[in-house]
């Protein structure tokens, strides 16, 4: 037998299920991963005590100003984030929230993707030495580079290896330093040919160079808008796609020419 329904008590059995599904939510860990701006490290400078770029073979330059390396600090792949975290960081300019598969696409443990993090900047490292090398048609036999920067993993500090080296050899290529004096930050990874890639999270690495005192940032073309979206007062933005780029854009920054913007 059917019994028909008030309309206020349908409204309240419809709703029910819904109450329900966010009382499990309220508790239940989500698929996601909350960053915040991390440390930044001038690649032109030292890491506890031993420097960042060591070249041999080569005559070197003393270098003014800083060139420095982003990041940023993700809760790890197993920390449970519940909704309250979410909400709290969807509405804070200094705090991202990202699909956990995005920000540790391997999987696996919390040692098995340190070590591919890991892998991940040897590789860099090697890319950067070959695109600095390559910019300044050297051999890489006649030259021995050796970067060293702990505590940190992925590709994203390849752009800023390759900018270190370049400047440390040949500067402005005019006696100049290529930062002008300047604190230079910015992310990017980078091929042995120089070309410069896209990585993840610019808005808050945007933040962590202003407040470590850039006052300029490189970054990839294809991440302007994102860049931008949280950009602090005083940080100018300049969109790279290749190393030959970005040096030109540093020279012509200090040159007083005009310089690309996103």
């Amino acid at each position: 037998m059917l019994t028909r329904l008030s309309r206020p008590r349908a409204l309240v059995l419809c709703a029910l299920p819904v109450l329900a599904l966010f009382g499990v939510a309220a508790f239940a860990p989500l698929p996601f991963t909350l960053a915040q701006p991390g440390s930044t490290a001038n690649v032109l400078g030292n890491d506890h005590g031993t420097p960042v770029i060591s070249i041999k073979g080569v005559p070197t330059r003393t270098t003014e100003g800083e060139l420095r390396m982003t990041t940023i600090v993700a809760t790890g792949p197993t920390a449970d984030v519940g909704i309250g975290d979410v909400i709290d960081s969807w509405f804070r300019t200094d705090r991202a929230v990202l699909p956990r598969d995005s920000v540790y696409p391997t999987g696996g443990s919390e040692k098995e993707i340190e070590k591919h993090n890991l892998d991940d900047m040897v590789k860099s490292q090697d890319s950067a030495v070959d695109a600095a090398l390559n910019y300044l048609g050297k051999k890489p036999g006649s030259v021995d580079v050796t970067l060293h920067l702990a505590d940190v993993g992925g590709p994203s500090a390849g752009l800023f290896f390759a900018l270190g080296i370049v400047d440390k050899l040949d500067g402005d290529g005019s006696g100049g330093d290529l930062t002008g004096g300047r604190t230079v930050a910015g992310t990017g990874t980078i091929q042995a040919d120089g070309e410069v890639g896209a990585v993840g999270g610019v808005s808050l690495k945007t933040q962590a160079a202003h407040r470590d005192g850039a006052t300029v940032f490189l970054v990839p073309k294809a991440e302007c808008r994102e860049a931008g979206a949280e950009l602090p007062k005083g940080l100018r933005l300049i969109p790279v796609t290749t190393l030959k780029n970005a040096v030109s854009s540093l020279r012509a920054l200090e040159q007083g020419h005009k310089v690309p913007s996103c």
